[in-house]
């Protein structure tokens, strides 16, 4: 089964993730291209799974045999590296060869726009429905050797790398970071990040940076607390003023202070919109899916800021940030753009971005955190992903589709349904949603203590045992 979800299609490799199913999502992907544009270009990046780079020589043989001018890159890219190089060669779709952040037996197909981020919503579905119709009439797929299409120029191979860390130099302050003389730890988790980092702060230091398509010991990567463990164990020795993190494809950042405390992403994006709105004077309104912080909410309200809020997945971000002047969007899971980049998550712009404020502001990464439960009080979060059955998975949703007043001591005072349930109580808030890529639910809570955000959870998985 072929199924996209947020901004594409993950499978399981060998199961679902085929050489045969990625022939036909490439020929889908290649159909609609044509239908949309006179002279069709595609670019392909991929990253350092199992077989992602013979996915994508797979990906662009498709394309080429169907018409369609392929930029390939040479290497190991990132995702920010693949939609910064669609916008700058004018491509109509950029396409990565990735899972994300999933664990390592999967492997994934996201869809890139021309404007530099992710597909939207409408592109996915007419590629959808090209993919219904290939799957009814699969063809005979009769492409020449990479080769020829090479001798034709249909196949292009280009490094993806090197302008896109020259445009990050000019729209960062790097001389100032160096001559602040951090000492930091960079965390790729065995992704597409490998190296980058040191390409722009040389003394930089790594782990897990090498070649390892089953992530070692990391459970998955994706730089959150339960899978930075190594990383947040080196940071408690107090040898390192930041750790950063990215996940398999880059595109999202964890961050850890010098003390070993896993900052999470609300109050990264809450860092970098103060920064951005105070410090660099920018402006334009802010976008923020329905899981991250109220933090944003209480700071767009005192500062007359226009707030959008969507259901979650960039992709949502990314088309506001395409058609309205958007200063910061982003999501819980540790993705976000600014107006100074490309409407697009890029965990390593957003590293760099981060200790430019830790120094223009002289301030460590802890006091960073700090200012802000000083201004808006104090705010805990947490996200659990519980995997259940089928079964499971739809009795917790149908007792939220119920309404229910209380959650177990918490009074629901309001319930917001643009995606998944979000439950408001007082001081806090419950989000219940499936998973668009993975066979699990997900539970987020935010409240003024930990426990209070442990106990909506534990009360949310007991949901659909209330009487009804």
């Amino acid at each position: 089964m072929i199924k996209f979800g947020t901004d594409g299609w993950r499978g399981l490799i060998a199961r679902d993730f085929t050489f045969d199913n990625i022939r036909l999502v490439a020929l889908a992907t290649a159909k609609y291209i044509k239908k949309t544009s006179k002279t069709p270009k595609v670019l392909i990046g991929y990253d350092t799974r199992f077989l992602s780079r013979q996915f994508a020589y797979e990906t662009a043989l498709v394309m080429a045999w169907q018409g369609v001018i392929v930029n390939i890159t040479d290497k190991i890219s990132s995702t920010p590296q693949v939609s910064y190089q669609t916008k700058q060669k004018r491509c109509d779709l950029g396409i990565v060869i990735t899972a994300s952040h999933n664990p390592g037996e999967y492997n994934g197909f996201k869809v890139k726009a021309r404007f530099g981020g992710p597909a939207t919503p409408e592109q996915i579905s007419m590629i959808e429905k090209e993919l219904k119709i290939v799957m009814n009439r699969p063809p005979k797929f009769t492409m020449k050797a990479i080769e020829t299409y090479i001798n034709l120029k249909k196949i292009r191979f280009f490094d993806a790398e090197e302008s896109y860390l020259r445009n990050i130099k000019k729209k960062i302050d790097i001389n100032a970071i160096n001559k602040a003389d951090f000492k930091i730890l960079f965390d790729p988790m065995f992704g597409a990040g490998i190296n980058t980092i040191k390409k722009l702060l040389p003394k930089a230091e790594e782990i897990h940076d090498y070649y390892n398509p089953s992530f070692g010991d990391i459970d998955h990567p994706e730089p959150i607390k339960e899978c930075l463990g190594e990383s947040i164990a080196i940071m408690k020795k107090g040898d390192y003023d930041v750790c950063l993190a990215t996940d398999g494809d880059a595109d999202r950042l964890g961050v850890i202070d010098s003390k070993g405390n896993y900052i999470d992403p609300h109050r990264v994006f809450m860092i970098l919109l103060k920064y951005l709105y105070e410090h660099k004077k920018k402006r334009g309104a802010v976008a923020k899916t329905v899981s991250l912080t109220s933090m944003v909410s209480q700071y767009c309200e005192k500062h007359g800021i226009q707030l959008f809020e969507t259901p979650v997945g960039f992709k949502h971000i990314a088309k506001l940030m395409n058609e309205e002047k958007i200063l910061i969007g982003g999501e819980e899971s540790g993705g976000l753009g600014t107006i100074l980049h490309i409407p697009e998550r890029d965990g390593i712009f957003n590293a760099m971005l981060l200790l430019e404020v830790m120094t223009k502001r002289n301030m460590s990464l802890k006091e960073l955190s700090d200012e802000l439960d000083e201004e808006f009080g104090i705010h805990r979060f947490l996200r659990r992903d519980v995997r259940v059955t089928e079964q499971i998975k739809k009795e917790i949703l149908a007792a939220c589709k119920r309404k229910p007043k209380q959650l177990g001591r918490f009074t629901v005072r309001r319930i917001d349904a643009k995606d998944g349930y979000k439950f408001y109580v007082d001081d806090g808030w419950l989000l219940i949603r499936a998973s668009g890529t993975e066979p699990l639910l997900r539970f987020y809570a935010e409240s003024n203590s930990i426990r209070k955000v442990n106990e909506l959870i534990d009360e949310a998985l007991k949901i659909n045992k209330k009487k009804k």
